[in-house]
């Protein structure tokens, strides 16, 4: 497979983007048990002994679709505390979508999200000469939803009845955008938030 995206370390001064691997799956599990994550319903956080066929549906994903799968560590403590990937990857048009993000409880809302997105949008588009990064969530998912939109992000639209959940509750789709020529205020933006 011709990839677009290649296997890469990012690394800032909070955090550590590390390419998702079979050993990380202890420390992700305990990761996931600091706030109890699994149980949020829109989201898709591994549950107590899911840990293993989460990664290995996150590993497939990277070997049949060109996605890459992070495992974050907190750079000041060496600490798994969550993941996030890139994926729905179309090389053709560079274009992505930065997601299946979560973090454990302790680290939500600290700068260590806030550069995790920065580290992974500046690699978008500075080093892969992305067009447009999109982010999704859930409709319900209000928390991650002004999350997107503190980043700068514009929402482009809802798609409705866009997936059938676990439960089988249908799932609206919110889809949030940074395009290309947006992406240097952007940058200006996510640096002032760490600066501060």
């Amino acid at each position: 497979m011709n990839r677009w995206i290649e296997p890469v370390t990012l690394e800032g001064q909070h955090v550590k983007l590390v390419p998702l691997s079979l050993e990380h799956e202890a420390a992700l599990e305990a990761a996931a048990a600091d706030g109890e994550l699994w149980k949020l319903w829109y989201t898709s956080v591994p549950a107590p002994g899911a840990t293993r066929a989460w990664i290995d549906a996150a590993l497939a994903m990277r070997d049949n679709l060109g996605a890459h799968p992070f495992t974050v560590i907190d750079a000041k403590t060496g600490d798994v505390v969550g993941s996030t990937r890139y994926f729905n990857v179309e090389a053709a048009h560079r274009r992505l979508e930065i997601g299946h993000t979560w973090y454990a409880k302790r680290v939500q809302r600290t700068a260590l999200n806030s550069e995790a997105k920065l580290l992974l949008l500046s690699h978008a588009f500075e080093k892969l000469s992305a067009i447009a990064v999109e982010f999704r969530t859930h409709f319900m998912n209000h928390q991650s939803r002004a999350a997107i939109a503190r980043l700068g992000a514009r929402q482009d639209g809802i798609l409705r009845n866009h997936q059938i959940g676990k439960d089988g509750a249908y799932r609206d789709t919110v889809v949030f955008s940074i395009i290309e020529s947006e992406w240097p205020a952007v940058r200006i933006h996510l640096k002032h938030r760490l600066e501060s």
